[in-house]
């Protein structure tokens, strides 16, 4: 037991950590973005620590059924490299949700969410995401969580 006034750290075997899934669908992708990246990070929580991965499993269904505001599926390019010399890919927003990795606006709006350290790596583990409806993450028994 702490004595009064004392900060108290999460260790992290002592972390309970829980399964939400959230249905992305008409949903702007920077405000659930924000939302997961928090639920993620365990800021949600009173037993948050900066230095712990206090966060909770999230699981996004209907990634390419979320929205964009403004004029982004045209103007906003994701760029990726191949490896080699020259290979500098870039994509549209909107050809990347039409195409077979739309999940990926999703996770890439959340890792930029995220600490860019190996602490930030393991909370986007935590993170799955998928283009339809479907999750083969039942045996866990994710509750619903709404946003917005």
């Amino acid at each position: 037991m702490a004595a009064a006034g004392t900060t108290r750290s999460a260790r992290p075997a002592e972390v309970e950590r829980r399964w939400l899934v959230v249905d992305a669908a008409d949903q702007v992708l920077g405000r659930l973005a924000t939302r997961v990246a928090t639920i993620l990070r365990g800021k949600h929580k009173a037993t948050f620590t900066p230095h712990v991965d206090t966060g909770d499993f999230v699981i996004v269904v209907n990634a390419e059924k979320v929205k964009l505001t403004g004029r982004k599926l045209e103007q906003k390019t994701y760029y990726r490299h191949t490896g080699y010399p020259g290979g500098v890919r870039s994509i549209t927003a909107g050809r990347l949700l039409k195409g077979p990795h739309s999940d990926r606006v999703v996770r890439n709006a959340v890792r930029g969410m995220l600490p860019k350290n190996s602490l930030g790596r393991d909370m986007l583990r935590k993170l799955k995401v998928y283009a339809g409806p479907e999750h083969p993450h039942a045996a866990q028994k994710p509750e619903e969580m709404q946003i917005g």
